[in-house]
């Protein structure tokens, strides 16, 4: 009689995922305790045209949190270490609240302003709000993920880690965080701070720093293993990069407030530069957790 039971499997506090799982536990917080009362006053100052980009933007970010919230399931089923198992726990949970954070934004503090307007009360869901670009990026993040269930090798794993670790949230993601913070931080001249957001967003994108670096490391131990090729890791990303390039510019307008295509798109390319040399660089290390989930760059 077999048994899914192993004796030899157990929690290592010096490994990588299980410091990784500690971190996060370390740093909960509660999406529900963030204090949007100054974002409904202060959302009133946005010119229409402004408010319409931030919901926008807003969509975008509550759609593609619920999608990575119902795709990393099959990591979890395919990961044996429990190291790995315990973190991959607590990213599901972070994302849960992610997009928990995005929906409580839409209905406390956009719809109020909607109604403020006399604007019919808008769906974050509407598939008006996302390009093709957009919808192509997910549904394939969705495919490379679920082919984990049904072919769990190097290769597999690795295109999953490039989907969802590396390109949605290490570029996508953190590039959109990046500048709804800059753009509502109360440093942007014409627009009013948006205290809420903004600290949503930091807890968000330090939570993603952690989930970013998971993959990385999973990723340059693939490589240095020999069983994946860089330049298959380099030709996928690149794909992928050009994606998240046409989503970026569509959110946002060189004319309006704050940061711009041009700027989100150049923050894009570095942080992409910079990861997959970190990844495929022998001499380059990833970034320990700590410096991972600062956001004050």
């Amino acid at each position: 009689m077999t048994t899914a039971f192993d004796p030899d499997g157990h929690i290592d506090p010096e490994s990588r995922s299980y410091r990784y799982y500690r971190n996060a536990v370390e740093r909960h917080w509660d999406p529900g305790d963030i204090d949007l009362a100054p974002d409904t006053e202060n959302i009133q100052q946005l010119d229409d045209a402004t408010f319409t980009q931030l919901r926008g933007t807003l969509a975008l970010f509550g759609a593609g949190e619920e999608a990575v919230t119902e795709d990393l399931s099959p990591l979890g089923v395919v990961l044996g270490d429990v190291n790995d198992q315990l973190f991959v726990t607590t990213q599901l949970y972070e994302e849960a609240k992610h997009a928990d954070f995005f929906h409580r934004y839409w209905t406390e503090v956009i719809h109020p302003e909607e109604d403020r307007r006399g604007q019919a009360r808008s769906d974050p869901r509407d598939l008006d709000w996302y390009n093709d670009a957009y919808v192509e990026l997910f549904e394939r993040n969705d495919r490379a993920m679920h082919r984990l269930l049904e072919e769990d090798t190097p290769r597999t794993r690795a295109e999953a880690y490039c989907h969802y670790h590396l390109t949605i949230e290490g570029i996508l993601a953190q590039t959109g965080y990046y500048g709804v913070q800059n753009s509502f931080d109360g440093t942007t001249p014409g627009v009013p701070e948006l205290p809420g957001l903004v600290e949503g967003f930091s807890k968000i994108r330090s939570d993603e720093g952690r989930h970013v670096g998971f993959g990385m490391a999973k990723l340059k131990e693939l490589v240095e293993a020999d069983e994946v090729d860089p330049q298959d890791l380099y030709d996928l990303t690149t794909e992928l990069a050009m994606l998240t390039q046409q989503v970026v510019s569509g959110a946002a307008r060189e004319d309006g407030p704050g940061v711009g295509p041009t700027g989100l798109a150049a923050y894009a390319a570095e942080k992409h530069s910079e990861r997959m040399s970190q990844i495929t660089s022998e001499s380059a290390e990833i970034p320990d957790v700590s410096e991972l989930v600062r956001i004050d760059e």
